[in-house]
């Protein structure tokens, strides 16, 4: 590997850190930026793709730190104590995250091996961008029922977890996407629904950064410090862009609905379909 690595990780590190919380699906922008630009090492990809989101989910963890953190000391005593409010959300999201964690340590290899493929990622993306507008359409003069995450009940947060994992199985869905348009469904507020799509986003990403490492591990692959400074910059990228894009997606729902969205995700669907009917590249 050499500079022209790092050249892509650093591309690649920005496609990660602005698609990954804007519902529009990371996998659909990522498999046409790897149609021109690719890595030396395709084992080294394949792991890089999965592992840069590391550097995404990060960044939530920073800018929700004071939400997501339970654990705090009392000022006059200094003594610890434990928020029963954000522990409960976390229960919450522990429960979500489940159908989708089950699924992805059974089946992630056989997944990969019927979806992975530029077809199904462009009608993901077509499908849902119309569930989007139609969602958006229906909700207009609709009052959301939740309106912050710990009116959150568990039997909802666990529809939203089965939403997320239609992500899980079909590549193009958007795992942000799929939780939103399930969150706005079950009667939760746009800014309710991509808060708790955020916090959703820490152990479903760092489940799926851990098992790559470990299958990684398990079929003998080994990475160089070339490599390792390559994830690094492209994890690194991913952070300070997702910073940004974060910021973005939740200023942008105070004012806005996700029709914008809907509509760029068929249009990106339909480029997808293009481009790989007239070229017949093969994904990957």
């Amino acid at each position: 590997m050499g500079l022209f690595d790092v050249f892509v990780a650093f591309v690649l590190g920005i496609v990660e850190g602005i698609t990954e919380w804007l519902p529009i699906s990371s996998t659909g922008h990522m498999i046409l930026v790897n149609q021109f630009l690719k890595f030396s090492n395709s084992d080294f990809s394949e792991m890089f793709l999965v592992v840069v989101q590391l550097g995404a989910i990060l960044a939530v963890v920073v800018l929700f730190w004071n939400k997501i953190w339970p654990f705090r000391f009392k000022r006059e005593e200094g003594e610890p104590f434990v928020e029963p409010d954000i522990l409960q959300m976390w229960l919450k999201i522990i429960l979500a995250t489940i159908p989708a964690a089950v699924v992805g340590v059974l089946f992630d290899d056989v997944i990969d091996a019927l979806f992975y493929n530029p077809i199904v990622v462009a009608g993901a993306l077509i499908v849902y961008g119309i569930l989007f507008i139609l969602v958006e359409r229906l909700n207009e003069g609709r009052k959301p029922y939740v309106n912050d995450v710990s009116q959150l009940t568990y039997q909802v947060a666990l529809l939203i977890g089965v939403f997320q994992l239609l992500a899980a199985i079909v590549p193009g869905t958007s795992r942000s996407g799929a939780t939103i348009i399930g969150a706005l469904i079950l009667g939760v507020s746009r800014a309710t629904a991509t808060e708790f799509t955020f916090y959703l986003a820490i152990p479903a990403m760092f489940g799926a950064s851990f098992l790559k490492i470990i299958k990684s591990v398990v079929h003998g692959l080994h990475y160089g410090p070339m490599e390792i400074v390559t994830l690094l910059v492209g994890m690194i990228v991913a952070f300070l862009v997702s910073m940004f894009a974060i910021k973005f997606l939740v200023n942008y729902v105070r004012k806005h609905d996700f029709k914008a969205f809907g509509i760029y995700r068929i249009v990106l669907g339909v480029i997808v379909l293009l481009y790989f009917g007239i070229t017949g590249a093969v994904a990957y």
